[in-house]
Order: C-alpha cells, then sequence, then structure tokens
C-alpha cells in the first residue's frame, strides 16, 4: 500500500502502533489516540512528515473533518478487556459499539474506500466445535465479546446498505512487543514474563490446561494491511491455527529466562473460555498466511524486548 491517506483509531496502541510503523514511510497517515494504553513511543519516528497525531478520544473529534480525504480507515480503539468490560459494560458499549457507530457513518459521508476493524476471537465463546470458522454463530460470554459481535454486524450492514467495503479480523491470541504489561488486564504472555522478570511467581487462572491460539503481532499487522489491499469483504480469523495450553506457554517462558519460579493458580475467572483454536482457512481471500514456525523465536524477541523496558 503506497500513497494513501489511512486514518488509524488507536494507533499509538500495542497492534495500532505495528500497523502504523508499517505504513507511515510510504502514505500519510492520521492517528486519533487517546493515550489511555497508547505510547508514542511505540512510533518508530513520532514527528514523521507523514503524519499526523490527534490525542483524543474518539467521541470528542469532529470525525468528518478527520476523514476527508482519508481513503482507508483501520479502526482499533476500544475497550480490550474482558474483565474491564465485565466492571463496566455501559462503558464498553458507549466505547467499541456507540463510537463505531458513529465512525461508520462518518465512512461512509466522506467515501472511505475501505474500512479494517479489529475484531476478536471472544465473539465465538466457549464453542467446542473446533477448530472455529468464520461461519460459527457468535456465542459471547462478556460485554466485550457482545461489542465485538455486535460492531460486526453494524460493518455488514453498513456493507449491505451503503456499500461501504469492510472486513472484520477476528484476533487470536496477540502477543508481540509493546503489548501492555502494566495493566491489571494484562495478556497472558507479558504478565508470565514481567512476573518472572521480577521474580515473582505469575498467576494462571483454572488449571492451566485451557488452550490458546497465538498469533505475533506483526503478523496481525501484515494482515489488516493485506485484508485493506484486498477485495475480500467479510470475516476473518486472523491465527496461527494452532493451540497450546497456558501450563505449556508458561514452561516454555520459564525455560527461556532459566527461572525455577513456580506459578501461583488461582481460580478461573468469569467470562473467560476454556479452549480457543481457530481455523484459519479464509486468510487466504485476504491474500495473507501466518508462518506457524516462528513461535518460539517470535517469543524470544517478545521477552527481549521486555528486559530492555524493566
Amino acid at each position: 500500500m503506497k500513497s494513501q491517506n489511512i486514518l488509524i483509531t488507536g494507533g499509538l496502541g500495542f497492534i495500532g502502533s505495528h500497523i502504523a510503523n508499517n505504513l507511515l514511510e510510504d502514505n500519510r497517515i492520521t492517528i486519533i489516540d487517546n493515550l489511555s494504553s497508547g505510547n508514542l513511543n511505540y512510533l518508530n519516528d513520532y514527528n514523521h512528515e507523514n503524519l499526523t497525531i490527534i490525542k483524543s478520544n474518539l467521541d470528542k473529534v469532529n470525525l468528518n473533518k478527520c476523514l476527508n480525504d482519508i481513503d482507508y480507515v483501520f479502526h482499533l480503539s476500544a475497550m480490550v478487556s474482558v474483565p474491564l468490560s465485565m466492571e463496566h459494560p455501559i462503558k464498553c458499549h458507549d466505547e467499541n459499539v456507540s463510537n463505531t457507530i458513529n465512525l461508520l457513518d462518518a465512512c461512509v459521508k466522506n467515501d472511505i474506500k475501505k474500512i479494517i476493524f479489529s475484531s476478536s476471537s471472544a465473539v465465538y465463546g466457549d464453542n467446542s466445535n473446533l477448530p472455529l470458522n468464520e461461519n460459527e454463530p457468535p456465542n459471547p460470554a462478556s460485554p466485550y465479546a457482545a461489542s465485538k459481535a455486535c460492531c460486526e454486524l453494524y460493518l455488514k450492514s453498513f456493507y449491505e446498505s451503503y456499500n461501504l467495503n469492510y472486513v472484520s479480523l477476528r484476533y487470536f491470541n496477540v502477543f508481540g512487543p509493546k503489548q501492555d504489561k502494566n495493566s491489571p488486564y494484562a495478556a497472558v504472555i507479558p504478565n508470565f514474563i514481567n512476573a518472572l522478570l521480577k521474580n515473582k511467581s505469575p498467576v494462571i487462572y483454572g488449571d492451566g490446561e485451557q488452550t490458546r491460539d497465538f498469533v505475533y503481532v506483526g503478523d496481525v499487522a501484515k494482515a489488516n494491511i493485506k485484508a485493506a489491499e484486498s477485495d475480500f469483504n467479510g470475516i476473518v480469523n486472523v491465527a496461527s491455527g494452532k493451540r497450546i495450553s497456558i501450563n505449556y506457554l508458561y514452561k516454555i517462558i520459564k525455560n527461556t529466562l532459566n527461572s525455577e519460579i513456580e506459578a501461583e493458580y488461582l481460580p478461573e475467572r468469569p467470562g473467560d473460555i476454556k479452549h480457543s483454536h481457530a481455523d484459519i482457512s479464509n486468510m487466504t481471500k485476504i491474500g495473507f498466511e501466518v508462518c506457524t514456525d516462528n513461535f518460539e523465536n517470535q517469543l524470544i524477541e517478545t521477552i527481549n524486548w521486555f528486559k530492555l523496558i524493566l
């Protein structure tokens, strides 16, 4: 993708900054981010001549003005935590659903070529029909998951009603550099790494035999760009197509760090699913595939990044 005008909501965050860094040299980028979890330093060059940064909540900006002359939108800003959504379901709806509808309306009014939406495998809920494909009915088990499923329906409806091209990318368990280690709702990999680097016992909720399908953030960023460039409209899983248990994941990280610290096991959290495993055949529709042989090297790269920031 070259010589395009691109808007990235949440572009200073974990995934959004990787997308921005991939596109910045050859395109003009506008980022809207309230810095709640984002960081200017996640960008390779936040003073780049091709970059405009708007530090604001999405509902506080003039979207029609922001989208003037924009070609593509990558929509990542959202409340991203299952536990937080259960504590604040109305806030989750406002941030995830209402903001998305307003953005879609502005996209139509400004003739946006395509919007790429960051959805989640959480929409599947605790579904035993593994590997999960995009035709499975949504079965959300949390307000967060329900908000993502709702947004997917709105994107489809705007495509059917207004010809707004879109792809909803259902991310499975994304990991990699720049993932937030300080949030109380941080994902499992940064939690494990951060605890062990501080010689503390990380927490595993449940028996640890729950499984997850992990995908590297660099692959997620590339999938976003491929989705924008493709002619496909619809939903695509973004994952490795493989799954490992949380116990095995901890073993790999512990061995990589040469640690003898054992994990602390606590009861399962409400809203968490037991198993997650993606059917990734739809990724061919956007011309993308994940290399599944690099997981341990990607994990090492992630660990090395966390070492640098401690």
